[in-house]
């Protein structure tokens, strides 16, 4: 009979996940065992700060109180009825996360890229059944460099060669290819390149989905006109905008949703995208926000999940949403982001150009680092650095690291975390 093993040490807990777990991440050789707030600790007893927020699903901090014991409680009454049937919690959830984001109507799934695949199918479907578009021509446009997920359909919308070499062949009609053009991409903040797509295939395009700040591909902010510019476009050629939110929603960026910095309420996405800390990182959850129009192209047996909208997860995202309005993590995201994104600017001069940028918004921030002058070592020798002085980060591409900590760190460990920095910075140029 096979017996579990519990309380591994570190070394013992990455021989495991080597021999037994398929090889498809490369983790930082850090192992968690419990967590609070900002702080980690592994099996023997080390502390961390965490400046990684498991890619922004722990804005509300690791095992927040509050979400744990709602956890706990809906766990002793309901966890799963899947939607054959309905339950008291779900019923509380549509209504509550509507009203939270403003919007009409939600469709709960469990992971981001659910949420993305989800979204796909909604755009496809409204534009066959209410802009008319010919059967089997709809087209949804992404832009270069997005990371949305890594379903085959997500991949196949995808410009990381990492992400999408040898799954294919790949989904078509999807994707930052301009219609009519030599595989010519659109590029992400090029309002030009949606004009031209636009131009050349707006009575087929069903949907533009964007990140309001591109996250896998190194915090990159777009022109501040260009959320703005895109959706004039899409009103002007019947097309959904669609906010992949996932990473960058939630407070994270020192707004509740990050497209806020670029338009009006009034003029919001036609669809939102949510994940990660919407459950404050406690379960897998997701939804997809739009308006009943959009949302009721869909009928029974359409589409679905088992798990998704399940009591517990619903019972557990009205908790998390709860905490970010009464301990104001919006407002809090948009302090402390100015604050150490004005620390990370010194460090960037005291570096003599070994950081050749800092860029983000709120808590969603990034370093750009110069390989020319760190003697041929890259970001993760920079962030291997840093674990040994108590920061934890992950780099993005080789030259960049993102800097996430929960929302709930204080101003002192937001300190420690940039002198840590300076100090793996200094080990790595010496």
């Amino acid at each position: 009979m096979v017996s579990p093993e519990f309380n591994l040490s570190s070394a013992k807990a990455i021989e495991y996940e080597h021999e037994y777990a398929a090889h498809n991440y490369h983790p930082l050789p850090v192992v968690f065992s419990r967590a609070q707030g900002a702080k980690v600790w592994d099996p023997e007893g080390n502390e961390y700060l965490d400046f990684l927020s498991a890619y922004s699903a722990v804005n509300q901090g690791h095992c927040h109180p509050r979400i744990i014991n709602a956890l706990v409680e809906q766990a002793h009454k309901l966890t799963l009825s899947s939607r054959a049937f309905s339950s008291d919690v779900f019923g509380s959830y549509a209504k509550y996360v509507t009203e939270f984001f403003g919007y009409e109507c939600v469709l709960p799934m469990n992971t981001g890229a659910e949420a993305v695949e989800t979204a796909l199918k909604l755009a496809r479907r409204w534009g066959y059944k209410k802009k008319g578009i010919a059967p089997n021509e709809a087209i949804v446009l992404s832009c270069a460099d997005n990371f949305h997920g890594r379903s085959l359909a997500i991949v196949s919308m995808s410009t990381d060669p990492e992400a999408r070499d040898h799954f294919g062949p790949y989904l078509e009609k999807v994707g930052p290819v301009i219609p009519g053009t030599d595989n010519q991409i659109l590029r992400y903040g090029n309002i030009a390149d949606v004009e031209l797509a636009f131009a050349n295939a707006g009575d087929k395009i069903a949907a533009i989905l964007i990140e309001p700040i591109q996250g896998e591909a190194g915090i990159v902010v777009p022109p501040k006109d260009y959320f703005a510019r895109v959706k004039e476009l899409c009103k002007k050629h019947n097309v959904l905008l669609i906010a992949d939110e996932i990473q960058t929603g939630i407070a994270r960026t020192g707004k509740l949703l990050c497209w806020e910095h670029y338009l009006p309420r009034e003029n919001k996405p036609d669809m939102v995208l949510l994940g990660k800390a919407i459950s404050g990182g406690v379960l897998p959850v997701s939804a997809v926000l739009s308006s009943k129009e959009i949302m009721h192209t869909l009928e029974p047996g359409s589409h679905g999940s088992t798990y998704g909208g399940n009591p517990l997860a619903s019972r557990v995202a009205i908790e998390a949403l709860e905490v970010v309005k009464d301990e104001k993590l919006v407002e809090r995201s948009a302090t402390l982001g100015e604050f150490f994104q004005g620390e990370l600017e010194k460090l960037k001069e005291e570096s003599k150009g070994v950081i050749k940028e800092v860029r983000g918004k709120g808590l969603l921030c990034a370093i750009v680092v110069d390989h020319t002058r760190t003697n041929g070592k890259t970001a993760w020798d920079l962030c291997l650095k840093m674990k040994d002085h108590g920061v934890l980060a992950k780099p993005t591409h080789e030259h960049i690291i993102r800097l996430a900590p929960p929302l709930v760190i204080s101003e002192e460990d937001l300190v420690k975390g940039v002198d840590s920095i300076r100090q793996a910075l200094k080990e790595v140029v010496n």
